[in-house]
Order: C-alpha cells, then structure tokens, then sequence
C-alpha cells in the first residue's frame, strides 16, 4: 500500500473491485489506474465497441486512400497488401488486449510501458511512449478532419464542373469540421455512447450499400465490371522501385493506416464498467469488423473501375469521387455514396477527439505535460477532460494552419502517424517479452506462454522492421514534394520529447502508478520496489 494510503488507514482491495472503482479512501474512489476515479463510466459494452470499430472505420480510410494504394501493386497489391498487414495488427492487437485486461487505465500503452519496462527503465520508457502515442492520435484527429473538408469538396465538385479547389477552401472547411467534432466531444459527454451507436450503424449500413451498389450498378449502366484478372492477378507497380518485394512491403503502410488504432478503445477504459473484460472484448469486436468490411468493400470497389487513368487523373481532392462515378454512372449516384461514406467518416473524427483529449489528460494528470494543472482537470459542468480536449482542438487548428502554407508540410505530420503509433505500441510490448511479462499481474486475457511469446515477439519483429520500411520515399525519383517525411517528424518530436524528459524527470515526475496489488505482486516476484 502506498503512504498516503497507510496514513489514511485506507483498507486494501481486491483488482476486481478497484476496477469497478470499488476501493475506497478517505472520500475518493481508486481506480484500476491507482488514480481517483473522476470519470462517469457512460459507456456500455456495445457502446465500447461502436467507438472502437467508428475511431477505427477501417474501409472507410482505406477507400480514403485507395489511389495512393493502387501505385503499389494495383488492385491485388491493395488486397494482399491489406490482408497482409491485419495479420500482423492482429497480433499487435492481442498484445494490447493482454495489457488492457492486466492494467484498465485511461493512459494505456504510456501505463503500460511504464510498468513492463521495470522499475528502472520504466518512467522513461513510460515517457516516451506517452508522448509518442499523443502525437500520433492529435496527427491522427487532424488526418480524419482533412478527409473529411476533401470529402466536402468533392461533393461540390461532382456538380461544378468548372470548380477548382483552393487550399483555402480545404482550410476553412476543415476548421468547421475540428470545431463541431471537438464541440461534440466538449458538450456532449452524456450522448457519446449513442452517437458512438449511431456510427456504428452508419458503418455496417454504410459499408453494405457500397459493396450492393459497386456490385450491382456496374452492370445495369453498361459500363460493365472490372475482369477477375484485373481484380486479383494483374500485378502494376508504378513507384518507381525495381523490387515488388520491396513495393509490397511498402504498400503495407495503406492498410497499417486503416487498421492501425487497436488501442483506441483502451483509453475509454476508466469510463466502462468491467474494463479487464469489456476493452478486450472491443478490440476484438473492432478488428473482426474492421477485417471483413474492409475486405469485402475492397472487392466490390475493384470491380466496380473500369478507367483505371481516369481514377489515377482524377481532379477532385477526394478520389473516390471517380470511382464512385464509375460504379454508378452518375453524379447523383456517386453523391449518394459520398454521403454513405462521409456519415461515419464524421463519427470517426469525434472518436479521433475522444481519444487524443483522454491521451493528454491522462499524461497531464501525471505531471508530464506544460500546464499539467489546468489540462489534468475534470470539468464539473461537462463530467469530461474538457481542458486537454480543448487543447487538441487547437493543436489541430495551428496544424490546419500549416496546410494553407504548404500542404506538403502538412502531409508530413499527419503521415508520421503509423510510425508514432507503432513506436509507442512496441515501448509496451518489447519490455513485456523481454522481461517475460513478470511485471504484470495477469488480468481475465491473458495469453498462454507458448502462444505469448510467439505473439509478442512476432508484433516487435513487424514493428522494429516496418518502422523503417514505412520512412522510405513513397515513390522514385524522390522530389521535394513527394518525400516521405516520417523519419524527420519522428526524430524530430521524439527530441522534442528527449528535452522534456530530462526537464521533468528533475522535477520530480513520477509516472503512472500500478495497482497496490500489481506493485506489491511484483515486488515479491522480483525483490524492486516501485
């Protein structure tokens, strides 16, 4: 027990209870973060997962980007590239479920890193994989509020010929779009659940009615469908790169983009009754969907191009504007389906500020943010981290002004994201295999030895060679323009965050703190105190 505890004479309790927020002091409740629990916990088990599977969208990002994907390897490198990459976020995601089950904290992989990586290492390691998971979720928010403002445009665009788009007009639109996701996010605490509900249905509505429409219009227009070859064998590599192995590879990153959030749920975790069990069952609930309905929407897409130039030429700033005009024939047809897609693309955003607010909270809480007083704070009025929130609407906002000034510039940050969010994962899982998981008391998901290690040791070897992978340029010959800037943006905010630990660390940063009984468990295994 810790010290303030001893001097309250606070009584110990079990882990099942303290999740729940059980354990009581003198006038608080601790929860499993070993914080007190100042969140309602609104959300449900469906709930959860509607969050999950909504911040995720996964055929909805990946239409999103499908012309960028097509230049690695045409339509069979999109599939095989995407079906490729979910096997290795299947495992990532099972590493991530064992933490969440084992530790249900808010803070999620910068709990998580903190506690594997030992009493050592680990308020550092902690750091960094904080930091690095904030700035891939706020990169992130800032991604899915620019998909949207092109989305936006496009459907202007479908019936003004004659439009040409301006970055302006990208901007203004995306503020409004950051503003009303966040607003959402601000003042509507109470109702994220149903809207999360709702997302979820546009989703599996959404997704049902494209592959309907790709698969069926095709042959009632005349313009017919794509050929089985050009689906699933026709190889096209237009990168630039001599290797199709290497162009494989690299095409991963389309897809790692789409299903790349299977922690997003895990920061809800102080919000849901029964976390060790219900984050485990989200994530599962929001990769199985996200596979499928990826998958299958994929297939009809392909099918539906039969002008694979005129995808490639096309001159709307939201591509699937063509080949939705394709597979419809019609303005209106290809409007209808923008709207399909746009509708749970918005719920997605709110997910995206849900998160990346819930992220800086929970570092804030710590201490390991500027202003950590101020953005630590649980709003009275609005029952939610509404400070931290706040601020990542802002954030968003000055990354919204970089656009106007170089969309390449942009384009960097928010293209770091894979790369940040990765880094972060395996700042989490690399000390749990390395120190074969004796620093976690197993929670209710908690994966046999045999299968743990080959899992966890799979997700690092993925993460450690495709960090890497994912920094080369996109294509060949490499322009200014068309530079892959990952490794820039990471090496530069991870030195960013470098000067920041060794700021607070002389300050007196602590770090999360395990459970009572995770710490005392641990100390008797191990003979190190916390």
């Amino acid at each position: 027990m810790n010290e303030k505890s001893k001097e309250h004479g606070q009584s110990p309790v079990s882990a099942a209870e303290a999740e729940d927020g059980i354990g009581v002091g003198i006038g608080e409740v601790i929860n499993a973060s070993g914080h007190k629990q100042e969140l309602d916990r609104n959300f449900s088990l469906l709930s959860i997962c509607a969050v999950g599977i909504c911040t995720g969208n996964t055929w909805a990002a990946l239409g999103g980007s499908i012309v960028v994907a097509i230049y690695n390897g045409g339509p069979p490198g999109v599939i095989y590239e995407f079906i490729a990459v979910s096997c290795f976020y299947w495992l990532i995601a099972a590493c991530i479920a064992e933490l969440a089950s084992a530790i249900p904290s808010s803070a999620g992989v910068y709990h998580w890193a903190s506690i594997t990586a030992g009493p050592k290492y680990g308020r550092a390691v902690g750091w960094f994989a904080g930091w690095w998971n904030y700035f891939a979720w706020i990169f992130g928010s800032a991604s899915m509020s620019a998909i949207i403002a092109n989305q936006i445009i496009s459907m202007w665009g479908l019936f003004h010929p004659d439009y040409t788009s301006q970055r302006w007009h990208v901007f203004v639109t995306y503020l409004i779009v950051t503003w009303m996701c966040c607003a959402t996010v601000l003042f509507a605490n109470r109702a994220l659940p149903a809207i999360s509900n709702l997302g979820l249905f546009f989703i599996i509505a959404g997704v049902t009615i494209t592959i309907l429409v790709c698969a069926i219009m095709p042959s009632t227009t005349g313009s017919g469908h794509a050929s089985t070859a050009f689906v699933w064998r026709d190889w096209s590599n237009q990168t630039g790169y001599t290797s199709d192995g290497f162009v494989f590879l690299a095409g991963m990153l389309n897809g790692a983009y789409a299903v790349g959030t299977p922690d997003c749920v895990s920061h809800l975790a102080e919000e849901i009754p029964r976390p060790r069990t219900n984050i485990p069952k989200a994530i599962a609930a929001q990769m199985v969907v996200g596979l499928f309905t990826a998958f299958f929407y994929l297939i009809a897409l392909f099918y539906s191009i039969n002008n694979m130039d005129a995808v490639l030429g096309n001159p709307y700033t939201f591509p699937l504007a063509e080949v939705y005009l394709q597979a419809t024939n019609t303005r209106g047809g290809s409007f209808g389906l923008l709207i399909v897609i746009f509708c749970p693309t918005v719920c997605t955003c709110i997910g995206t500020y849900i998160t990346s607010g819930r992220m800086l909270w929970t570092l804030a809480r710590d201490n390991a943010t500027p202003f950590s007083t101020s953005l630590a704070r649980i709003s009275a009025t609005h029952k939610n981290p509404f400070n931290a929130t706040l601020a990542c609407g802002c954030v968003c906002t000055v990354l919204g002004c970089i656009y106007v000034g170089s969309s390449t510039a942009f384009n960097a940050f928010v293209g770091s994201f894979v790369v940040l969010s990765t880094l972060s994962y395996l700042a989490a899982i690399l000390p749990h295999l390395l120190s074969r998981r004796g620093y976690v008391v197993p929670g209710p998901f908690y994966m046999p030895p045999a299968v743990a290690y080959t899992v966890l040791g799979v997700s690092c070897a993925y993460i450690v060679v495709f960090v890497v992978v994912y920094c080369f340029p996109y294509a060949l010959p490499v322009s200014a323009v068309s530079m892959n800037y990952s490794c820039l943006i990471t090496g530069g905010l991870t030195s960013f965050v470098a000067v920041g630990w060794f700021w607070k660390s002389g300050r007196g940063y602590v770090g999360p703190q395990a459970l009572v009984e995770e710490q005392r468990e641990v100390e008797a295994v191990s003979g190190e105190k916390y």
